[in-house]
Formats: structure tokens, sequence, C-alpha cells
């Protein structure tokens, strides 16, 4: 036998409220008390009550759903936008549905967005590279219904939240020339990724600045075993660099094990600077020197912004966001042959990263 569903009565009577207050809390309205809502809260963990959001959507109401088209979970970068979107939402009282593209191009991210539009979503959040051209159709496909990007050129004229891709990309540089690098290779993402574009034009113009040009160019495709098979591809060059830019951590963790298995040291012999700063780039041996992406500020940030529109009803200009990048130096970089850290130091190092994840 089929049970009961829990009804706005159910919780009513369980809270010792009126249906119009248990309505009220369920739809974020400002004129109720802490005291109240706690009660109503309460109540509805008790009965297991979930609100029944297609019926809300019928009826015309906000669903308190935003939809995430993203690309590949698989990839850490993607996920944790993704993690961060939905831990925020969820803070503001909404839900993330999520459609995934499986090819970056446009009539894949056309049909995430209409799957998402007909589940009703109150605004969309799309993390997939899209030219400005692409963006631009995206948004008129979108008509009223708010749309962010968060992987688009700075330039395109779309309701946008993104990291300097040219700041990073020369601190990355600016970073291996002050160690006196002159022989720098460059190991891009897919050039098809907006982000790998850029990233790789703010590598080359900064270099180009100090009159240096790469002295090898590859391309992977963000997983750690491209950036393994591309770097054995370029340590067998006739040319060998002393140090390798890398457009995510991925790739990078694939390259160490490369020069590890061709018998080089790093950064001793080679040294080696990761982009976006994931959780476990910490913990790669040796610990990787990379450009930080805050994740975290991103997904948080986008959610933040799309909600504030919605709450002012479009009346509020969408302004768009360029968060900063920031330099963190490990151990995979130094002067050209010389030892960034000794293996005691190196030592003392982990220990105290050890220390700080044991619990207390």
């Amino acid at each position: 036998m089929k049970p009961k569903s829990v009804t706005l009565d159910d919780v009513a009577r369980q809270a010792g409220v009126s249906y119009q207050t248990v309505s009220r809390v369920l739809n974020q309205a400002a004129h109720v008390s802490a005291k109240t809502r706690d009660k109503v809260e309460q109540a509805m963990a008790a009965l297991n009550y979930v609100p029944n959001r297609v019926a809300q959507q019928l009826a015309g109401k906000q669903s308190y759903t935003l939809g995430l088209a993203t690309t590949e979970l698989a990839l850490h970068a993607p996920s944790q936008i993704a993690s961060a979107m939905k831990t925020r939402a969820n803070q503001l009282g909404f839900n993330v549905v999520i459609s995934m593209i499986d090819n970056l191009s446009l009539l894949a991210c056309r049909t995430a967005v209409n799957e998402l539009m007909s589940q009703r979503v109150d605004g969309v959040l799309i993390n997939v590279p899209l030219s400005n051209d692409d963006a631009g159709a995206i948004a008129q496909l979108c008509g009223d219904l708010p749309v962010l990007f968060l992987d688009v050129d700075p330039q395109a004229e779309v309701f946008k939240i993104l990291f300097d891709p040219h700041c990073g990309a020369e601190q990355g540089v600016e970073h291996l020339l002050a160690l006196g690098h002159q022989k720098i290779a460059v190991l891009t993402g897919p050039l098809e990724s907006i982000s790998a574009r850029l990233r790789y034009e703010g590598w080359l113009s900064t270099l180009a600045k100090h009159q240096i040009t790469p002295c090898a160019v590859h391309h992977g495709d963000w997983s750690a075993a491209s950036g393994y098979q591309q770097a054995l591809l370029l340590l067998n060059q006739p040319v060998r660099p002393t140090a390798i830019l890398i457009a995510n951590d991925q790739m990078a963790l694939g390259v160490l094990r490369a020069v590890h298995e061709f018998g080089l040291r790093v950064p001793e012999q080679i040294s080696v600077i990761g982009y976006d700063d994931t959780e476990d780039s910490a913990f790669f041996f040796p610990p990787l020197t990379t450009i930080k992406q805050d994740f975290r500020l991103l997904g948080h940030e986008s959610v933040n912004r799309l909600v504030d529109h919605l709450h002012h009803h479009g009346d509020k200009k969408q302004s768009s966001l360029l968060l900063p990048t920031s330099l963190v130096e490990r151990h995979t970089t130094s002067k050209p042959g010389e030892s960034a850290v000794s293996q005691e130091a190196l030592s003392q190092e982990l220990l105290r990263i050890a220390r700080q994840l044991s619990p207390r």
C-alpha cells in the first residue's frame, strides 16, 4: 500500500501555525520571524515533508531551481565548481539541476539548455566554453530567463563571471623568468576551449614582451594522461626545456610522472608550473607550484549573482565580474640547475600538511 504523502496542512498542524505561514516559509517570504521559520522547518524535518516543485511550477510560481549546463564532471575544475554551486544554492533555498554535455558544440549546449528550461528552472548557469557569437545565441535562446556564463571571452557582451585569464598566464611566466628560465615550453589545453586559448595567448604575449619564444608548444585535453603523453614527446625533442607552463593541474600530474620516468629531477633539472590549484596539487610529488583559481569562490559568487538578479526581478543591471588569480609557490619550480628545497625541508613540509589534516 502506497504511503500517504505529507501535505502542507500536516506540516501546519505539526508546527502549530497556519497553512499560509507554511507556504510563506516555503516561498522564502521576508515577513516570517526566525522563531516561526525554525518551527516550520523542524516540522518538515519530523514529517519528512518534500515540497511538490512540479505543482508549484504548474501554478506558475517560482520553482527555486537553477539549471547548470556544464562540461565533463570527471574533470576537477567543473566538478568543484558544480559542487560549490549546489552548496551555495542550498544555503539560499534553491535546488540545482545539471545537464552535462559530452561535446563542445553549440548544438550540444542548446540541447542542454532546452532540457533545463523544460524543467522550468528560474535561471541558468553555463559552464561551457563558448565563442562570443555562440554565447549570444544561447542568451537569445533563453529569452527573459536570466543566464550567467562562466567560460567565455572577457569581451563577450553577456552576463558573466570568470577568472582573469591574462593575469594568471602572466603570473606563471613572470615567476619562471624571475627564476632565470629562458628555455620555456608550453602545454596548453584543447584550443577549442576558450579558457585554454586565452591562457595560451597570455603566455605568448607575456613571453613576447620579454623577447622570448617558447622552445616548444604541445596541446593536451586537460587529462593527466594527455599531460604524460605530451611530456614524453616534449622531452624527446632536441632542445629540452628547463621549465614547462601547463594549462591545468591534472595535465601537470601526468607531466611529473613523465619527467620522473625520463630520469630527470623536478625542479633541479626541469621546473613545472600548473594552473588551477586543485585540492590535490599540494599532495603531488613534489608539491605543485601553480596558478590558483578559487573554484569555490566562483561557484558561490555565480549563484549569488544569479539569485540576486532573480530577487530584483531583472530590475538590477546585470554587471559582470572578473575574479583574480594568484601564484601558489610550492616545490616544482626553482632556478635552472638549482634545487628549490632540500629533502629535509620537503619532509618537514609534508609533515606540516599531515598535521593540518589529522583530527584534533
